[in-house]
């Protein structure tokens, strides 16, 4: 984790609900930061792309479904 990093590009889903509950992303040089959209002073989680492709794919292929209470 790191800083505050509220100087970048933050991006979040439209998908996300109206009470805010989020994830944000931004590029980070090479490295894709991740933070909580209502808590960012929690911090920020900085990925590889290659590893955030990697969860993306799992997302896509339903492989974290059961953690979703949608």
């Amino acid at each position: 984790m790191l800083g505050n990093d509220d100087y970048l590009n933050w991006r979040k889903s439209t998908f996300s609900g109206a009470n805010g509950d989020c994830v944000e992303v931004a590029e980070r040089g090479r490295l894709v930061a991740v933070r909580h959209s209502k808590e960012p002073e929690q911090g920020t989680l900085l990925y590889t792309r290659s590893e955030l492709a990697a969860f993306i794919r799992g997302c896509k292929a339903g492989e974290f479904d059961d953690l979703a209470s949608i």
